[in-house]
């Protein structure tokens, strides 16, 4: 070849290369634009969080005393709300004090909560091998959550326990018709 025809064909690659990589961008801003057209967040407000919807606050604590707790007998066994509460008080969680229910609970326990402690509430279902019923309450607004001990409770899980069962359960999910709340600075 001729270094004319040589000058040619360098011409040509680069002019092919100039077109590939044309075609490439043009498809990829498409698919940006499509992804933004497509966008199921598209009525959400400030902080990403849909009208209408509660933020919650999925963060599990670290240390047991960052969680309030009011434990309830749903009982019939006298002083199991006050055994119970002292056993987690004893583990550094802050207790409030007990009371009996006025529903009586068949179940290891029902966990009611709020939007502020829907992490923790997850963190203390493990405390009952994840056998406790989970009650999610958007009306709760504070950060205390009520355990109410049923007929099935036998004992609190040991340390190790607990940590076996929060992988088993899994990390915390916001419920229906709730957000995520931002995570707090220097979390």
């Amino acid at each position: 070849m001729s270094p004319a025809h040589v000058s040619v064909f360098m011409g040509f690659t680069r002019l092919r290369a100039y077109l590939v990589f044309g075609v490439l961008a043009v498809a990829a801003a498409v698919a940006v634009v499509f992804a933004l057209v497509k966008d199921s967040q598209g009525g959400a407000v400030a902080g990403g969080c849909p009208a209408g919807a509660t933020m919650v606050n999925l963060t599990l604590p670290t240390e047991a005393d960052q969680v309030k707790l009011r434990v309830l007998n749903g009982t019939r066994t006298p002083g199991l709300a006050d055994q119970v509460s002292n056993e987690f008080k004893d583990r550094g969680f802050v207790t409030q004090p007990t009371k009996d229910s006025k529903k009586k609970v068949t179940d290891v326990a029902v966990i009611q909560y709020g939007p502020k402690t829907v992490g923790a509430a997850q963190w203390i279902r493990a405390y009952f091998l994840g056998d406790a019923v989970p009650e999610y309450s958007a009306e709760r607004t504070n950060d205390v959550i009520d355990i109410v001990i049923g007929s099935k409770f036998r004992s609190l899980a040991t340390f190790t326990e607990v940590n076996q069962s929060m992988a088993q359960i899994g990390v915390p999910t916001a419920p229906p018709g709730t957000c995520v709340a931002p995570a707090p600075k220097g979390a």
